[in-house]
């Protein structure tokens, strides 16, 4: 795709009067660092604030009566049970199971708010509206721009310009407004930080976004931070650590599949590929491999497709992403083995240019998370 057919966010503009880095990414021209560079963007989100453009994403209305029942027929999540104004993880699946996209959903009382991937939307919103449409309205929300604001400080920043949203704790939301101009805020992320999602309309989106980063402690972040920090918190990247051929079970994502629709729940199954995901989840099916996480014992970063071998030299695996993780200063990886070799502890080999680099099974994540879910 050349650089004249690339769609903006919103913030374009903004991002370009930063001194951004703009590279292509799902369609978009979006900001992959700003001057002061990967890392320092990285550590600060770690310590401070971070403010990510994350608009490419796709933001979907499902509006009915029967909209949670029928969100239930394409994603192995509890819907139907979800209260207001609360959110999950879910995956789309296919019917072998293999998982076409990562989303969240959250239930706002007169419709379900999905935010997917900005490189699955398109073909997202035509999944969906394909099999569920005659059950409820599937809206796309073109108009939305979606912000995050993560890090230690983004509480009271975002409290200062909006009363209230601090009382929010992980995984809720609710709807603000910011001088006349409505807001649906979660406090999500995908950072492993505590923080929050602002989805706002286009036209108030980089008045809001100024205005966020005139907040002392808050900068601008870009998509190599973001993928760093989501890596150091353990968590998949749609296209490189899930995909169509991966299951749920296979990629460790067990816990996002709740109990009602597990076997022997009360609404178990009825989703794409529910007899092979529930197999491998009950232990019926033997898993073929197993996503891990990965720490080098050498100071040489493993990117992804690195072929991973047992200690004797057989290919056991690769990885799916891989990088210096900063806050750590250690190379870290995950990726997929098969489970013989997914034991914490257990030592494999990658082959970076030629030359074995130590690697040790960890768990993950690789930084404990900091989510706010309220008083302990």
């Amino acid at each position: 795709m050349s650089d004249n057919t690339l769609l903006k966010t919103p913030l374009h503009g903004l991002h370009l009067s930063l001194g951004a880095r703009m590279v292509p990414f799902a369609g978009y021209d979006m900001p992959v660092q700003y001057p002061a560079g990967l890392m320092a963007e990285h550590k600060h989100t770690r310590a401070a604030a971070g403010l990510f453009d994350v608009s490419h994403m796709g933001q979907i209305r499902l509006v009915g009566p029967d909209a949670a029942r029928a969100l239930e027929t394409l994603i192995p999540m509890d819907v139907m049970g979800l209260g207001l104004n609360q959110q999950r993880y879910g995956l789309l699946l296919n019917e072998h199971g293999g998982i076409i996209d990562d989303l969240m959903f959250v239930n706002r009382g007169d419709d379900l708010l999905l935010i997917v991937n900005g490189a699955c939307k398109v073909n997202d919103i035509a999944h969906i509206q394909a099999a569920i449409g005659t059950w409820c309205q599937v809206i796309p929300l073109p108009q939305q721009a979606l912000l995050a604001l993560q890090g230690p400080t983004a509480a009271p920043a975002l409290e200062n310009l909006i009363p209230g949203v601090s009382a929010l704790v992980f995984m809720t939301g609710g709807a603000f407004s910011w001088q006349g101009h409505p807001l649906y805020i979660t406090r999500s992320g995908y950072t492993g930080e505590d923080g929050f999602e602002i989805s706002v309309h286009q036209d108030a989106a980089s008045p809001l976004a100024q205005a966020l980063l005139s907040q002392d402690g808050v900068a601008p972040i870009g998509l190599g931070a973001r993928n760093s920090l989501r890596l150091e918190a353990g968590l998949c990247l749609y296209g490189q650590d899930i995909d169509a051929q991966t299951t749920p079970i296979e990629a460790g994502l067990n816990w996002a599949i709740q109990k009602v629709r597990r076997s022997g729940g009360e609404r178990a199954g009825g989703f794409p590929g529910s007899d092979h995901v529930l197999a491998q989840l009950d232990g019926r099916l033997p898993l073929p491999r197993r996503r891990v996480g990965l720490l080098a014992l050498e100071r040489v970063p493993v990117r992804e497709h690195t072929v991973l071998q047992s200690v004797d030299g057989q290919t056991v695996g690769e990885v799916t992403s891989g990088l210096l993780g900063p806050s750590i200063d250690q190379p870290i990886a995950m990726g997929y083995v098969y489970p013989d070799h997914a034991s914490p502890g257990h030592r494999l080999n990658a082959v970076v240019r030629g030359k074995a680099v130590p690697m040790e099974v960890v768990a993950m994540p690789f930084v404990p998370n900091r989510y706010h879910r309220g008083p302990k």
